[in-house]
């Protein structure tokens, strides 16, 4: 049974008018006139073209005499014999051998699924396979997985403590010595006559949890760990974790314990342990796969606060983070297809404007199609203080040369987030390159950077891992990839996250260990080949953009969620979704997700118990507490939402919405609550403190600017 004839028995969930703001349009006219006029505002330079498509050649007068030689830049042609001689023989021989090479990987890969079908899934493990993949909730799909590991013995894989993929005799040391200091500071803090300056034994527990609170310490965060089960990991590791996150809250409700001491202890751990961001990729309409994958750790409680998205994944990275849960729930059903109309034209319509502009797209239409999905003309730091999620979108600039820049409420606060979102899915040819909007005081909106262009992110950086870490220390990375030129090449010979290999009960190889080998030959090749062209730089730049980053950048996380693609989504690559196949999107991608919930929950139980301790411990907590993700865990506690009724924040003036487009100076922005604190306004101090507090991850001591800090104020 398909996921939209289960939906059938309630209509709500293709009912368009169900879901949130159906009719409401949030733009305001003035808003997409002054877009309009920031497009065409240096379409009278005469030096500049009208598309990707259509460069500019100048008329250059021919002077009188002897006709000069144009002079050729070295940096931009290389001169030789040899490079003239060979450089199209070279470039054509490569890209004959990576035909080549393409068509045995094919076959190589049709190979392997051939092995799988006849070799490998066979018998009741099929029958087994067969209830897992017809689950539509977490909850059934663990039960099923928990069956399937259990007639594959790996169960019994669980209970043995040794594996090579992390150090046991470390880890099973230090539970019991969590265990013992949580016993030792539990019954302490038991005694009445304890004075508060006295508190040895949580201090001992406070130098446990500052060794082994780090990022995959010991390898207790290997992906390997929850690869060689379907659901779960090592029982060893799952009682490290369940301790841990005990300690941290024993510590962080410690009242025998200074609030100042806290403070510092939670500031080192949330240093060294990092943080977790959704990154959600591009892929034109494959992107509404994210959709599912979103649904399905918002339903578990393990979405992150922190999320990028790039192209079509920016779109549903905007939806995300201008919403608050309760609206997701609602938003995140079959009809949301209802408002997805950015392709409903005809063929001969979008034929005629590509002759025109040179793009499939009108760019004013998608301005006024996507600002549903961003509230209107949102800022980032508007989206931020709304919802406590932290919204990225890379975008790359027009020119070759100028560096691509992440988006979000630190490095472009005011920026209006739909026309981000534009920017990165500008594909030549699809879309033409966008100026991104700044709102300014008085709530009209302006170019921002200099009404420079820019176009879709992932060219360059589809994951943008390094830019998260500079930015938010983030250090773990759940990868929702579905670009369909990188899906094909999508292979784990040794198994994946909540999916082992079934070869010789998961100890094997995937399609056995002679396709394994071929398929990795083949895929290296070709990855050699093509950095081989870029570095001697033969690749030919089609429209003035460098295209080889499209196959050689990283799109890959900690955890990557491959959504299972068929062949009809190429042929609506570039098509609205209708409910039907938008609820079979959402299915598969809530599927896919599921394998990988519970090591997602593992990490973010211990995340979300740092930033509560360090929230409860600063020294400027405010009664309304932000986001801190919503990991849950064996305790009710970590079931409750922090923040389920935050209001939807309008200004009530002009003077109140400038106030909003100031610098937070908060250090621990991420942590600032949602309250009266954002409207102060800008001053001279405040641009040092924020680049002091975007700074301060890099040092374990919170009060090193303290000092300046009181002179400022």
């Amino acid at each position: 049974m398909t996921f939209s004839e289960q939906s059938a028995t309630s209509n709500n969930n293709f009912d368009p008018y169900t879901i949130p703001d159906y009719d409401r349009e949030f733009i305001d006219p003035d808003d997409l006139r002054q877009f309009e006029k920031a497009l065409t505002a240096h379409e009278t330079d005469s030096l500049v073209a009208l598309n990707d498509w259509r460069p500019i050649y100048q008329r250059v007068r021919k002077s009188r005499g002897r006709r000069k030689k144009p002079r050729r830049s070295k940096d931009e042609t290389r001169e030789g014999v040899l490079y003239t001689l060979l450089k199209w023989p070279f470039l054509f021989t490569v890209f004959g051998w990576i035909v080549v090479l393409s068509f045995t990987y094919a076959l190589t890969r049709f190979y392997i699924v051939l092995y799988k079908q006849w070799v490998s899934w066979r018998g009741k493990k099929e029958s087994l396979r067969r209830e897992l993949w017809k689950q539509t909730n977490y909850n059934d799909w663990l039960r099923a997985a928990q069956a399937l590991d259990r007639h594959l013995g790996n169960q019994q894989w669980k209970e043995i403590d040794e594996y090579a993929y992390y150090d046991h005799l470390t880890i099973s040391k230090l539970v019991n010595q969590l265990r013992t200091a949580r016993a030792d500071v539990e019954r302490q803090m038991q005694t009445e006559n304890c004075k508060p300056s006295e508190a040895p034994a949580a201090e001992e527990l406070c130098a446990l949890l500052e060794g082994c609170v780090k990022n995959n310490f010991a390898g207790v965060e290997n992906p390997r760990l929850y690869s060689e089960t379907y659901s779960g990991t090592k029982n060893l590791v799952q009682e490290y974790m369940d301790e841990v996150e005990q300690c941290i809250e024993l510590i962080s409700s410690n009242k025998q314990i200074r609030n100042e001491d806290k403070h510092h202890h939670f500031k080192h751990l949330d240093t060294n342990f990092g943080r977790t961001a959704l990154c959600l990729s591009g892929g034109a309409t494959f992107a509404y796969y994210h959709f599912g994958v979103a649904r399905a750790l918002l339903d578990n409680g393990v979405l992150p606060e922190i999320i990028t998205g790039t192209s079509g994944g920016a779109l549903v990275a905007a939806l995300i983070a201008t919403r608050t849960d309760e609206e997701l729930k609602q938003l995140l059903v079959p009809a949301l297809a209802h408002r997805i109309r950015a392709s409903s034209e005809g063929i001969t319509q979008w034929m005629r404007r590509w002759w025109r502009t040179g793009a499939r797209f009108d760019t004013v239409s998608w301005a006024r199609e996507c600002s549903w999905f961003c509230r209107g003309s949102t800022t980032f730091r508007e989206a931020y203080e709304r919802t406590g999620r932290v919204l990225n979108v890379s975008c790359v600039p027009s020119d070759p040369h100028s560096p691509t820049i992440l988006a979000n409420h630190l490095t472009s606060p005011n920026c209006v987030i739909w026309s981000a979102v534009l920017a990165s899915a500008a594909v030549p040819g699809i879309l033409n390159p966008v100026v991104l909007m700044t709102k300014k005081r008085d709530g009209t909106l302006a170019p921002y950077s200099f009404g420079h262009k820019w176009k879709d992110g992932s060219l360059r950086t589809d994951i943008p891992i390094r830019a998260l870490n500079l930015h938010f220390n983030v250090n773990f990375t759940i990868v929702s990839q579905v670009n369909p030129h990188i899906n094909l090449f999508f292979f784990s010979s040794r198994g994946s996250v909540g999916r082992p290999v079934t070869h010789r009960r998961g100890r094997g190889w995937r399609g056995g260990f002679l396709g394994s080998a071929i398929e990795q030959y083949i895929k290296l090749d070709l990855n050699k080949w093509l950095r081989v062209l870029r570095h001697l730089e033969l690749l030919p730049r089609p429209l003035g953009q460098d295209w080889s980053e499209i196959w050689l950048q990283k799109f890959s996380g900690t955890i990557t969620i491959w959504p299972k693609t068929i062949p009809s989504d190429f042929y609506y690559i570039l098509s609205d979704p209708t409910p039907e196949r938008l609820a079979r999107m959402l299915l598969v991608g809530q599927q896919s997700a599921f394998p990988m919930i519970q090591f997602i929950r593992n990490r973010l139980r211990i995340e979300n118990a740092i930033l509560k301790g360090l929230h409860r411990s600063s020294p400027a907590a405010s009664p309304i507490q932000p986001r801190l993700g919503h990991a849950r865990g064996p305790s009710d506690a970590m079931n409750e939402r922090l923040d389920h009724n935050l209001p939807d924040r309008q200004p009530d003036s002009k003077d109140e919405a400038s106030d909003s487009s100031g610098i937070d100076s908060s250090r621990d922005s991420r942590l600032q609550p949602l309250n009266g604190r954002r409207n102060r306004r800008r001053s001279t101090g405040n641009i040092f403190q924020e680049m002091r507090r975007q700074s301060a991850v890099f040092f374990d001591d919170s009060d090193l600017y303290a000092e300046d800090d009181k002179k400022v104020e």
